[in-house]
């Protein structure tokens, strides 16, 4: 989840995948389609979302540890601060496990949103983290360790197999034509950050597959990969996510200045963009100086976090507090479990910008 870039490798992405025959056009929206879907929606703003007692996608999913309460009660803390999409991990352990009890607790989870008048960008496959999940009971937090349980789905090798895609594109087929007219549902995110945890063009061709997969399925919702990294060694990828976009997505987890060229240079491919990952205090990405910006640039803005928990994103990527002591500044999230603002001069500026107060 993190990015660095220069000027020029952002440039190769943006001008050289125009000319690169690596896009799935079957179904693919026009800019018109993306913008008028676009306009239609207010202004997208919100948070990437675990519940608190849940260590990772699987402890969120899977039947004994789903926590329809605890989900519950934060949505709503989100919504009284003027949130309105929560970006969410799916698993495919979980559905190989349990198919039918998967999606009841998929709807389960899109009925607490929607009464939270809250919409979902659910997230299909990621490359970040923990390469070997596993199904059942899952670890504890280390303690002070930045998603010390996250893990990746499907896996690795799982993601550079062949003969996992058979089984990947029933579940993948499944999931989005289940919920492919849900009105519940903002978005699908195919896959976040391929070719992270050194995967790199490894993953192009699972990549290359959920988008061919998800378009024949052809769901109202658009779908989208977020641009993630700006070295050479992911250029593949990014030319890739960025033709087979409808909408183009992005993480950005640094200052101001270079969150702007980014944006400046994006949004040469003449689409609606959204910034799904963004918000790291102590290199800073905060609500102050980022949300304000990209709220005048009419771009979406999903931060990092939304209550502190088991994920312990509190605490900075590589840099663990051995003893577990809350840090000098939390790195991610934006409550307490109590639901007590971390900061409550940042909760008064996003309900401000979100015509909350």
């Amino acid at each position: 989840m993190k990015n660095y870039f220069t000027i020029l490798t952002m440039i190769l992405i943006v001008s050289s995948g125009f000319s690169q025959k690596k896009d799935i056009k079957i179904n693919k929206w026009s800019i018109e389609k993306a913008t008028k879907w676009y306009s239609g929606n207010q202004w997208i703003v919100g948070a990437n979302f675990v519940p608190s007692t849940a260590i990772n996608q699987l402890e969120m999913w899977q039947e004994n540890t789903f926590d329809y309460t605890t989900i519950n009660t934060e949505l709503k803390y989100a919504q009284d601060i003027g949130f309105n999409t929560m970006r969410v991990y799916l698993h495919s352990l979980a559905y190989k496990a349990d198919p039918k009890g998967f999606k009841k607790r998929v709807n389960k989870y899109l009925e607490a949103a929607n009464q939270h008048k809250i919409k979902t960008i659910f997230v299909i496959f990621d490359d970040v983290w923990d390469k070997s999940p596993k199904i059942g009971k899952q670890p504890e937090p280390k303690p002070g360790t930045h998603n010390s349980g996250w893990v990746q789905d499907p896996g690795d090798p799982a993601s550079r197999e062949v003969s996992n895609f058979p089984e990947l594109e029933i579940y993948v087929k499944d999931i989005v034509g289940t919920f492919k007219d849900d009105k519940r549902i903002l978005m699908w995110d195919l896959y976040n950050e391929p070719g992270n945890s050194d995967k790199f063009s490894s993953s192009v061709p699972l990549l290359k597959k959920v988008f061919l997969w998800a378009r024949e399925v052809n769901p109202s919702q658009p779908l989208t990969a977020g641009i993630w990294h700006w070295s050479k060694n992911f250029q593949e990828l990014n030319v890739i996510q960025a033709l087979n976009s409808d909408i183009i997505t992005y993480h950005h987890y640094g200052e101001p200045k270079d969150h702007e060229l980014v944006i400046n240079l994006l949004k040469t491919h003449g689409r609606p963009m959204i910034c799904t990952e963004f918000m790291a205090r102590t290199r800073n990405s905060r609500f102050s100086n980022i949300l304000p910006l990209l709220k005048d640039e009419k771009i979406g803005a999903i931060n990092w976090g939304l209550v502190a928990g088991k994920s312990n994103t509190i605490y900075e990527w590589d840099k663990p507090v051995v003893n577990g002591e809350e840090p000098v500044e939390w790195f991610h999230d934006v409550f307490r479990k109590d639901g007590s603002p971390y900061k409550q001069d940042e909760v008064d500026l996003i309900k401000k910008l979100t015509s909350k107060n």
